[in-house]
């Protein structure tokens, strides 16, 4: 018996830091609480579709997620 992924393989079309963004994205969407994080498209639509936008919602996702940690 072959193993079986948990989850489905997700396919990644950018590259350069867009890919590097969207890996780091899904990572914390697995790991971090609900609601530290808007959508990209929630992103893209308020700040422009810069990747140093999607950079800074991600940081501060991390930094949200480090503060609810260590309270």
């Amino acid at each position: 018996m072959i193993p079986q992924p948990e989850s489905p393989p997700v396919a990644i079309e950018p590259t350069g830091e867009l890919a590097g963004l969207k890996l780091v994205r899904m990572a914390i969407e697995q790991v971090c609480p609900p609601g530290v994080l808007p959508s990209e498209k929630w992103v893209t639509g308020y700040y422009g579709p810069e990747p140093i936008y999607e950079g800074e919602a991600l940081a501060k996702a991390i930094i949200e997620t480090v503060e609810r940690l260590t309270k």
